[in-house]
């Protein structure tokens, strides 16, 4: 048992971390070792790495995801701006190199081969760039001498610019929708939320005339009938076959005719195989995380700790709402992972580093004149 009167840093950790947000978190990332072991073997068996090769992979994966997400959150909000630094200098050098020595696949460059092991930069610079962001506000908004709002639109492009190069889209989109929250969250006139969702819609628009694959997509969404739409359509199989309390364990069907099951579609393994109440609580956990997470944001007083913990929490929810929201065919398909569920070790560990760095933001800090207060009583009666 742990007291309060310790003064180690773990024990401080302790009494101000969010324990449940922090359990949520950890409860997702055992359901997605368990339900990769459930979805990955047909995938393996196809390739012919051995059946149970992403599952090993997934758990060797989840140790350094663990370690980033305890230990990003004993970092105090100084901290974080300079950890959000490093990781966006460092993943956006990655993302510019993905364009010339990247590994194509599927038409797309996201990906650096590097000692055995593929890293998607994308997925490492979403949580930096929500720090930013955020700074960028916060201190626009009490400085009259830096622009920080024309500062974060210029940091918005500086992002969005390679993402849409590679081509990735879906990431793109991702990120401009959580910046246009973040600004919103900031206290943007509403004559600018209208004039951003309308840049917003000429973008998509954009894209739907300019980039193939994006028509494609769009065209399929339109068309469930379309050759696009197998493994969209398999995975409405696998909903409709799994029902409420699902086939079994290891009984599913339709994941052996899904390319995609271990990572994009890992959501339909989990109806088909464990049912639809199952799935419920996957949904339920997402919620716990981001009502959590914003409910501590709005208690806020700090400008910049309430934005970039809004703007963290956003990102995560928004993430795992596009995931599901592709396999129950309500969008267009994205290619996103649904966070800590699917295999994928860059996105396991980034999304643990962004929420380790929202459980930080999120820690109870007293208040300074209160702290101080307490302080002097203590020394007093010492």
């Amino acid at each position: 048992m742990v007291s309060r009167a310790d003064e180690r840093a773990f024990a401080r950790w302790w009494w101000t971390v969010d324990r449940v947000l922090l359990g949520a978190l950890l409860a997702l990332m055992a359901l997605g070792l368990l339900l990769s072991l459930a979805a990955s073997p047909p995938v393996a068996e196809k390739l012919g790495v051995g059946t149970y090769h992403f599952t090993l992979r997934h758990a060797m994966f989840l140790i350094p995801a663990v370690i980033a997400l305890i230990s990003f959150s004993f970092l105090s909000p100084r901290q974080v701006r300079r950890v959000a630094l490093v990781m966006f200098v460092v993943a956006l050098a990655g993302i510019i190199l993905t364009l010339f020595i990247g590994t194509e696949v599927k038409g797309s460059r996201r990906w650096l081969s590097i000692i055995g092991f593929t890293i998607q930069p994308a997925e490492f610079i979403k949580p930096a760039f929500v720090i930013l962001t955020a700074f960028l506000f916060a201190e626009g908004s009490e400085r009259q001498d830096l622009p920080g709002r024309l500062l974060a639109v210029f940091l918005l492009a500086m992002v969005i610019a390679p993402l849409i190069a590679q081509p990735d889209f879906g990431q793109a989109m991702l990120i401009a929708i959580v910046w246009s929250a973040m600004i919103f969250l900031a206290g943007l006139q509403w004559r600018w939320v209208f004039a951003l969702g309308i840049a917003g819609f000429g973008g998509i628009a954009s894209a739907y005339f300019y980039l193939p694959h994006v028509t494609a997509r769009f065209n399929s969404f339109l068309d469930p009938s379309a050759e696009g739409n197998y493994q969209v359509n398999r995975s409405i199989e696998s909903f409709e076959r799994g029902g409420w309390f699902g086939e079994g364990p290891g009984e599913g069907i339709v994941k052996r005719r899904l390319p995609d099951s271990h990572t994009d579609f890992v959501f339909a393994v989990t109806a088909e195989e464990f049912g639809i109440i199952v799935c419920g609580i996957i949904v339920m956990l997402f919620a716990v995380v981001v009502l959590r997470g914003l409910m501590h944001a709005f208690k806020e007083t700090d400008a910049f700790v309430r934005l970039a913990l809004s703007g963290l929490i956003l990102l995560f929810g928004g993430q795992a709402f596009i995931n599901m929201a592709v396999n129950l065919q309500l969008m267009p398909a994205k290619g996103m992972t649904l966070p800590f569920i699917s295999y994928g070790g860059s996105s396991m560990i980034a999304v643990a580093m962004g929420m380790g760095l929202a459980l930080a933001l999120a820690r109870r800090r007293p208040h300074p004149v209160r702290f101080t207060e307490y302080r002097v009583a203590r020394e007093a009666f010492a």
